[in-house]
């Protein structure tokens, strides 16, 4: 099935999903054996990870960004124009800082801890 495009309909059905882990971001040159990152991404640098708190410290890995993890459930198209846009635009003008990762699916924001109950209220507020 694919993704829907209409940023109306995209907005209307995001449906934010706030997740109760806490998350945080670390960078390796490799994954350790039987890390399960949520999201990983390869850089001249080395691979970017985002794991739970818990997992860092079991693996003794330097974790930045204390985050929340906020799944958006409408199936977006990979080629939507403006979805992430308009939701960025909403938690910048909040004072909230988002990173995005799109996966085949849905899309997943990671905000600030302490401002996840915010982000999710300025997350309802564009769906309506």
């Amino acid at each position: 099935m694919r993704g829907d495009t209409d940023l109306d309909r995209l907005l209307a059905g995001m449906a934010p999903l706030l997740h109760p882990e806490r998350y945080v971001w670390v960078t390796v040159t490799a994954l350790p054996p039987g890390l399960d990152p949520l999201a990983t991404i390869r850089e001249d640098e080395g691979v970017s990870a985002v794991v739970t708190a818990g997992d860092a410290d079991t693996y003794g890995l330097a974790g930045e960004f204390p985050c929340a993890g906020i799944t958006l459930r409408v199936h977006s198209a990979l080629e939507a124009v403006g979805f992430l846009a308009a939701i960025a635009r909403a938690l910048s003008d909040a004072g909230i800082s988002t990173n995005a990762v799109a996966g085949f699916h849905h899309d997943h924001l990671f905000v600030p801890w302490e401002r996840r109950d915010d982000a999710m209220d300025v997350l309802r507020g564009l769906t309506g």
